[in-house]
């Protein structure tokens, strides 16, 4: 937009995001430059919570609103941040799991089985937090994270928390760049082409009487079109309007379309002059420095948030303009705007670009038993570790996960496989 280019998905990652971390330093992708930035929280009607330019205002404002709740919030997601943690030591060492509920039970034990089978809202209210809390705080949280509610599962909701860790950070130029940066590193061959469709072929077998492969149907721009594979990995989630990859020749079948739906967010970017009334505030719009607003569950509230974003590269001398001067923002909704609404929100605008994600599940527990990583013998899924959490980081752990599981399944090394009790046996060994 303009002359410059905007994130429209994810965009900040987190500190412990091992992986990705490990990424951008392979591929030698700075991180973006840090542009400071406030917060606030909308009601529908007013802002009830905004952040100030000095810290110690701002520590007896959350102090007075909320408590010791804020704290003790952070505590709670600390420890289970420490359980998260132990996955990396359990991949560097080879480990691999067979279903999202084996990877969980290995990080987290019976405690993160609990977690994906309660609300967001249970665990926390078992914890001690009110409801005031979860409504003023921890639900607007969930809300710019997820799209939904402190009712999604009480394991994604402790990683949205995560979210409100002020150490978060951007890949420099975009998420683009990650992305082709591993695709260069990795050296494969990338067939731009969408497939349709993935089948069995027996052949003769020089070593027996036949071996079997996968045949990948596809359709490119020159046509129609398949190849063999020996393994077979699907990183397009299975589900209605995710996804039309059928599969033919298995027995037993395998379902095109899993149960369960991916929640619609509306991402769209305005390059235009906030109407900084729409949020009930009587500042002028030259004095109002809010760059992120959250918003509270309340029928008032068509947004889940509002943001003002920056570049995906910020240039020399940088600085986020006022919101009396037309600048890109990002509203976050559960669908898409009308132009009426779009005239509440902002007083004018030059352009408008609407993307409509479905970047995650909706998280309903109780939790029902998620797709296997592995769908036959040497055909592998990723992305049923979506209905845990629909993260890069948590993409790029399930991405090493199917890659050691089909490593050790085709080396017939199966004492790397679903092993119970690793924390312990490891912290034995170490």
């Amino acid at each position: 937009m303009g002359d410059h280019e905007y994130e429209s998905g994810g965009l900040r990652i987190h500190p412990l995001n091992l992986h990705l971390k490990h990424f951008v330093e392979k591929i030698g992708i700075p991180p973006r430059k840090n542009v400071a930035s406030k917060m606030a929280i909308f009601d529908g009607k007013e802002l009830v919570f905004e952040e100030s330019d000095w810290f110690i205002i701002n520590f007896f404002r959350m102090l007075w609103r909320f408590g010791f709740n804020l704290l003790r919030m952070q505590m709670w997601v600390e420890t289970v941040l420490d359980k998260f943690m132990r996955i990396y030591q359990y991949q560097q060492y080879g480990y691999a799991f067979t279903t999202v509920e084996r990877l969980l039970h290995a990080m987290g034990g019976d405690s993160f089985l609990t977690l994906i089978n309660q609300t967001l809202e249970e665990t926390m209210m078992s914890e001690g937090f009110s409801q005031t809390f979860l409504n003023d705080m921890v639900s607007p949280i969930t809300r710019v994270s997820f799209g939904q509610s402190v009712r999604i599962h009480g394991f994604v909701g402790a990683l949205s928390l995560t979210g409100a860790d002020s150490a978060m950070w951007a890949v420099d130029g975009g998420n683009k760049r990650l992305c082709l940066g591993l695709l260069y590193h990795s050296k494969s061959e990338l067939i731009p082409a969408t497939v349709t469709s993935v089948g069995i072929e027996v052949r003769p077998s020089k070593k027996g009487p036949t071996t079997s492969f996968y045949k990948v149907n596809y359709v490119g721009e020159s046509g129609s079109a398949h190849d063999l594979y020996d393994i077979v990995v699907i990183a397009t989630p299975l589900h209605q309007g995710k996804s039309d990859i059928t599969f033919s020749g298995f027995s037993p079948p395998l379902p095109s379309h899993y149960p369960g739906r991916y929640h619609q967010t509306v991402s769209t970017l305005v390059n235009g002059v906030l109407n900084v009334s729409y949020l009930g505030s009587t500042k002028l719009a030259s004095d109002f420095t809010v760059s992120e607003v959250l918003t509270k569950e309340s029928k008032d509230s068509v947004i889940h948030s509002l943001a003002s974003l920056d570049p995906v590269h910020i240039p020399q001398g940088y600085s986020r303009p006022p919101a009396s001067h037309s600048k890109v923002w990002r509203v976050s909704s559960p669908h898409p705007l009308s132009r009426e609404q779009l005239q509440n929100i902002f007083t004018s605008w030059d352009s408008v670009s609407e993307t409509r994600w479905l970047a995650y599940p909706a998280y309903r527990p109780p939790h029902r038993k998620t797709p296997p990583f592995i769908l036959h013998n040497r055909l592998y899924y990723l992305s049923a570790v979506d209905w845990a959490a629909s993260t890069m980081e948590m993409s790029a752990i399930s991405a090493r996960n199917v890659a050691l599981l089909a490593h050790h399944r085709w080396h017939q090394q199966g004492t790397k496989i679903d092993q119970e009790d690793l924390h312990t046996r490891m912290r034995g060994e170490l």
